[in-house]
């Protein structure tokens, strides 16, 4: 699949209100072919197509940044909130509660299980928003340069390397640890995982319920961008190793495309 088609279904496929914050391929894509052709180079001259060229892309890094970071500082927010509701319920409802209720415990837990399962499912989102954003910057400059016998595209990915948007490690430990705490604190009982594996692969088929089909949406994407192959480069992102958890068995079950 051609890159601008897989950016369009990650658009399509990610959250409403995130679908403006990915990359402008297509409009950056079209001043690649006006630039390098020979009416542009005359009427502007190559340095101010260049310099306009930079200016677009330089502003699409700034609207990532924006937009990860906004998102990453409200998911260490919201993990802190989760970490907290799961305490307080423990502490008033659990078995050595100050009210314990077994019935109000696992009403809440339930809930609190949900909350952290679309929590996590946002977070995979943010890290595949990353990738391919990054995957389409190295691509639009290595168009560039291929076309108009620029030399962009090297310094350009450094200065990419070192922005907030690439680099995904406190979300992706946060990731891991809504994955351990459900793990740890939700523990599936064998009689109950039929159920849930029902309810989740429901999530998945249904479009537009929940953020499960987004999920394995994103999964999927990162794993083929960060394959390894023939064409991989020293532009390539990694290849990528999925966690080995419940959680994402669980999305595996439920793919129409199985995760390998």
């Amino acid at each position: 699949m051609k890159f601008g088609k897989r950016l369009k279904q990650q658009i399509e496929e990610s959250l409403p209100a995130w679908r403006d914050k990915f990359l402008s391929y297509k409009e950056l894509k079209k001043l690649v072919r006006q630039i390098s052709s020979a009416e542009s180079c005359v009427e502007y001259g190559k340095a101010d197509a260049e310099a306009e060229f930079v200016h677009l892309l330089n502003n699409e890094i700034d609207k990532f940044n924006v937009f990860f970071m906004e998102q990453e500082e409200d998911f260490i927010i919201r993990h802190k909130e989760l970490q907290q509701r799961i305490k307080r319920v423990i502490e008033t409802w659990g078995p050595n509660g100050t009210k314990p209720s077994e019935a109000e415990y696992k009403d809440e837990m339930a809930k609190i299980r949900k909350d952290i399962v679309n929590f996590h499912g946002e977070m995979v989102l943010l890290v595949n928003y990353s990738n391919i954003n990054y995957t389409g910057l190295a691509k639009i400059l290595k168009k560039y340069d291929k076309r108009t016998g620029g030399l962009l595209r090297l310094p350009f990915i450094q200065k990419v390397l070192q922005q907030p948007f690439f680099i995904t490690d406190l979300v992706s430990k946060l990731v891991k640890e809504c994955e351990n705490i459900i793990d740890e604190v939700f523990p599936v009982e064998q009689e109950d995982e039929e159920e849930i594996v029902k309810e989740q692969r429901e999530a998945i088929t249904v479009a537009g319920k929940g953020i499960f089909r987004n999920t394995v949406a994103a999964l999927l994407s990162m794993q083929e961008i960060r394959r390894g192959s023939s064409t991989y480069g020293h532009f390539s992102l990694p290849p990528m190793d999925l966690p080995d958890s419940d959680l994402i068995h669980s999305f595996q079950l439920n793919s129409p495309i199985p995760i390998v």
